[in-house]
């Protein structure tokens, strides 16, 4: 047993200004000890047992990270805001209730990070770094023969990490992130084993689109998952479960969680063949889907009718940037989900000529510059995607920032031009047959 308080030796000025007051543990003299002795005897009056669970650290804030960094000597106050800025903008966190929770993708990077760059993410080396920045600025040492030192280890342990095999990389990568991603089951020993094939590992995979979760039986199982589920304080998990039967081919449907986000399915009619499936509109509650909700999902995409003019269909559908009208290759956003239901001919036809004019008011010449001095053909200022550009032919030359369209003139189109056409790599010359230059030497000799 432990008792934590303090002793009075001497009253002092507390004889004068000191208050009774009733027993109360959280008040000073419930701090306070009696006078004991080394050996003293003492006797158990009261006992009384309380259960105390800890709690793990709150999550930082911008404020917090802010201070810890200062702390440890990393940054200073005019990297504070670049740095916060990066973590949102490439999605290593996300904000809930004003504080930093980390998602999938900067769990990775610092699990890679300290895997295989262990000396570049410590504390002591950001602060160190630091240090020498400013005895730089001072002049106390040589800026070349710093970064010298730096470049010789970073580029040694570049050399090092190159030499992996991917799966060693996913090897540690599974290690580290093993409580996060391959959360314990109830009734299962083993976390990472496979649900679907029994026999099996979950591992860590790369694919097309990103990291996620799959058997190391694969092809010959093809159990995969996202990366996560219910990432957060708030997250739920989300398993599959069947919601009811289609009435008309009373085949189950159910909902799952996927890469993307969670989605109804159709049970397939035959073995081989790919369920039918569509994705849950933006702010929908996966736990609220329902099987009327789910099948009025299945029946997307919807066909409008058909365009007045082409006379092919326009369909409404949902997409992964959310509802859309659709005709040939041209797309509209709908305003809200409940319009892939409702939106009539009329509205969708009106939608998709909205569209189809801004793209092609996008492609249009903003000013016409004249003909090339010397190769002919006509120079034009265009409105792109990521800006103002010249186009003569088939190169596109991106205006500088501090041109204004409006006012470029023909020679600095035809000098931009000239400069982006140098730096096109040369075609690689057709290698001659051969025996054609033996035959030609051959008939000279006989001339």
């Amino acid at each position: 047993m432990r008792a934590t308080g303090s002793v009075i030796r001497f009253d002092g000025i507390l004889k004068l200004y000191i208050e009774t007051s009733e027993d109360d543990d959280d008040s000073e003299d419930g701090k306070r000890l009696p006078p004991l002795s080394e050996n003293e005897a003492v006797s158990l009056e009261k006992l009384s047992p309380i259960q105390h669970f800890t709690e793990p650290p709150p999550r930082y804030t911008e404020a917090s990270l802010i201070k810890k960094m200062e702390e440890l000597g990393i940054g200073r106050p005019s990297t504070y805001t670049s740095t916060l800025t990066v973590l949102r903008d490439r999605e290593y966190v996300r904000i809930e209730k004003k504080r930093l929770v980390p998602e999938d993708k900067g769990r990775l990077v610092t699990a890679f990070l300290e895997s295989f760059f262990d000396r570049y993410v410590e504390y002591d080396f950001t602060a160190n770094l630091e240090q020498q920045l400013d005895r730089i600025s001072n002049g106390e040492i040589d800026w070349k023969e710093l970064l010298r030192n730096f470049w010789k280890e970073f580029s040694t342990a570049v050399e090092d990490i190159a030499d992996l095999r991917v799966s060693q990389v996913l090897d540690a990568l599974n290690e580290l992130l093993g409580p996060h991603i391959f959360p314990p089951q109830e009734g299962q020993d083993d976390p990472r084993k496979c649900p679907s094939c029994d026999e099996g590992r979950l591992s860590l995979k790369i694919g097309r689109y990103g990291a996620f979760i799959g058997c190391e039986n694969y092809p010959d199982c093809k159990h995969t998952r996202q990366l996560t589920q219910g990432n957060g304080e708030d997250g739920q998990q989300l398993e599959a479960k069947v919601l009811g039967q289609d009435p008309e081919t009373n085949r189950d449907v159910s909902i799952h969680s996927g890469r993307y986000g969670p989605y109804v399915q159709l049970a397939s009619e035959a073995e081989g063949e790919k369920p039918k499936r569509s994705g849950l509109p933006k702010g929908k509650d996966p736990l609220e889907v329902d099987l009327e909700f789910a099948l009025s999902l299945l029946t997307l995409p919807r066909e409008v009718g058909l365009h007045p003019e082409s006379g092919k269909p326009i369909n409404a559908g949902l997409g992964r940037y959310g509802p859309f009208v659709q005709h040939e290759r041209t797309y509209a956003n709908l305003e809200s989900f409940e319009e892939v239901f409702t939106v009539g001919l009329n509205r969708a036809v009106t939608l998709i000529a909205e569209k189809a004019s801004k793209a092609r008011a996008k492609s249009q010449a903003l000013k016409e510059l004249g003909d090339h001095p010397e190769l002919g053909g006509p120079i034009q200022v265009m409105d792109g995607r990521y800006g103002p550009y010249v186009k003569h032919g088939k190169v596109n030359a991106t205006l500088p920032k501090s041109t204004d369209p409006e006012t470029v003139t023909l020679e600095q189109a035809v000098e931009l031009i000239t400069a982006k056409a140098g730096k096109a790599k040369p075609k690689k010359a057709k290698a001659k047959p051969k025996g054609k230059p033996q035959g030609r030497s051959k008939a000279k000799e006989e001339a």
